[in-house]
């Protein structure tokens, strides 16, 4: 059982197939996403969507339990055995009953969420998550998808270089991907101003041509591998860029329209790998955003430091190696 919103207990129809942990306010649009996907939510524990259906891929998910599994509990001692029994790394997500919750985590091997220092990739140990959905029961899962407590992702921040805090989502989003700008790497920023994209960047020793009409900020102007083109981001002709490692955007548009962006530098095979922020005005398009996930070689993920934004992720290789193979991953962009 879980409890409503006063803490009555409340009995789950079904076993427990999925648990999908929404970000805070944006329940929602978890809410629509899995109704569009023809997947129903029994019940919300705090944020965890509870649902007796398979695991699906959840864009507005920070974290998807993938197989939960519901005890009951007697004890404080008996629920820390349990979950040490399965596996040694465990991550509370607590919504009642604190102090009773606080005293397992008390009792099983500590779990270190320390910031990461960037650039660093995702944490790589096996983590599960376990909840109380009442004083006496108990929700696991020995899988997750992601390896952050709670799809939380915190970074040792630097408060004096970047022009604005817009820097975090490509470091989490270079951390999730376990790769990054190097050396040697050619990038475009599209819409760069006032730099904070390109800052981190640049501070990976990678080249970025940074794109907007705008100044960067002049510190980040100054960087050594920083050029800027004072052009739209829209307007600017890929060919005209050359071939680079890595497209990033964080433009502030239409999600339609940057969806045309996208597939226009796909399809011209201009970048190797894409990180592109998809931002919503008022009501979420999920429409547009299960086009952007639609696109092979690509996902789309709601990341910690989104707001209400999801992030594009794409990447050539894999379209090649797993798809159609090399010269005609781009065919199928428009069918």
């Amino acid at each position: 059982m879980t409890e409503d919103v006063a803490g009555v207990p409340v009995e789950l129809p079904h076993a427990v197939g999925a648990a999908y942990l929404a970000a805070e306010g944006f329940e929602d649009a978890l809410s629509e996403e899995l109704r569009r996907k023809g997947v129903g939510i029994m019940a919300w524990h705090g944020r965890l969507a509870l649902s007796a259906e398979p695991p699906v891929a959840a864009a507005w998910s920070l974290d998807t339990w993938l197989e939960p599994e519901r005890h009951p509990v007697a004890s404080i001692g008996a629920a820390a055995a349990l979950l040490r029994a399965r596996q040694r790394n465990w991550a509370c997500h607590a919504v009642r009953h604190h102090r009773r919750a606080t005293l397992i985590t008390d009792r099983l091997p500590p779990v270190a969420a320390r910031p990461l220092t960037f650039p660093a990739a995702a944490p790589g140990g096996h983590l599960g998550a376990w909840t109380l959905l009442a004083a006496d029961s108990m929700l696991l899962s020995t899988r997750k998808s992601s390896p952050f407590v709670n799809g939380i992702v915190q970074f040792v921040e630097d408060r004096v270089g970047p022009p604005s805090r817009a820097y975090l989502k490509l470091w989490e989003a270079c951390a999730r991907l376990g790769v990054w700008p190097v050396p040697g790497e050619r990038c475009v920023d599209l819409g760069a101003s006032p730099g904070g994209w390109t800052w981190a960047i640049a501070q990976c020793g990678a080249d970025v041509v940074a794109v907007d009409r705008a100044d960067l900020d002049p510190a980040v102007a100054a960087m050594p591998g920083v050029t800027l083109r004072r052009e739209s981001a829209f307007g600017i002709d890929p060919a005209d860029i050359g071939p680079v490692d890595w497209l990033f955007s964080d433009i502030i548009a239409y999600p339609p329209r940057l969806l045309a962006l996208a597939r226009r530098w796909i399809a011209e095979g201009a970048a190797r790998r894409i990180v592109m922020t998809i931002k919503f005005q008022g009501e979420t398009d999920h429409e547009t955003a299960e086009a952007f996930a639609a696109i092979p070689g690509g996902r789309v993920l709601h990341l910690w430091h989104n707001k209400h934004e999801l992030t594009f992720f794409w990447n050539r290789e894999a379209v090649e190696a797993y798809v159609f193979g090399p010269g005609i991953w781009w065919c199928i962009i428009f069918t």
